[in-house]
């Protein structure tokens, strides 16, 4: 067998990327799942502290009577639709499709700064409107309940700004044509941060907007 094709079993581009010694995995994919796994601890701190905090107070507010939750529904139903550009982004990169990378990149960016931009809609409708109890808006300081939210949503927006960038990054690449089916990995490592940022939203909504 030829170092080439041993270089393509593990998905690298001669000249584009490197197996670590002794793992036979990419430096890069070995690295971002180094990052990811930091973040998951990051993650399971402030849900672990906001479970702890929801079920040792005696009195908390439902969110259903506070927070827009068809608003967030629907914004984590783009969230997961971004997800799914993103994988076609990526197979795209596969097949050497040229069109298709920049199409389901710009799709995955757009999508996540729509996210964003309602994000920022339901921030700003909760702190200068009355919303269930809160007659003078929903804000960080408001209670603990208040302090939780944002914090939680706050970082996970953040993480997904750094996404949005990212990819941007890597779509302006893509618009001069430096992906393909011999250099994919960086779209794949960007895909698999947005992937992680995605599973991220659906646990948090499922915990602070439903339960």
């Amino acid at each position: 067998m030829s170092h080439d094709a041993t270089m393509e079993d593990v998905g690298l581009a001669p000249g584009h990327a490197h197996a670590t010694a002794g793992t036979g995995v990419p430096d890069g994919k070995l690295g971002i799942w180094i990052f990811l796994a930091s973040e998951v601890m990051f993650f399971a701190g402030l849900i672990g502290s906001y479970i702890v905090l929801r079920f040792g107070t005696a009195r908390w507010p439902v969110p259903s009577e506070t927070l827009n939750i068809p608003l967030t529904g629907f914004n984590t139903f783009l969230l997961i639709c971004s997800s799914v550009t993103m994988v076609k982004a990526l197979s795209a990169a596969h097949r050497d499709d040229q069109a298709g990378i920049r199409k389901f990149l710009g799709a995955t960016v757009g999508l996540g700064c729509v996210f964003l931009s309602i994000q920022a809609y339901e921030y700003y409708s909760l702190s200068h409107h009355a919303h269930g109890a809160y007659t003078n808006g929903f804000l960080p300081w408001s209670d603990i309940f208040g302090s939780t939210f944002y914090t939680m949503t706050g970082f996970h927006g953040a993480h997904v700004t750094g996404g949005v960038i990212w990819l941007g990054i890597i779509l302006l690449g893509a618009l001069q044509g430096r992906f393909g089916s011999r250099n994919y990995m960086p779209i794949e490592l960007a895909g698999l941060y947005w992937h992680f940022v995605d599973l991220v939203w659906i646990i948090l909504f499922t915990i602070v907007y439903l339960v």
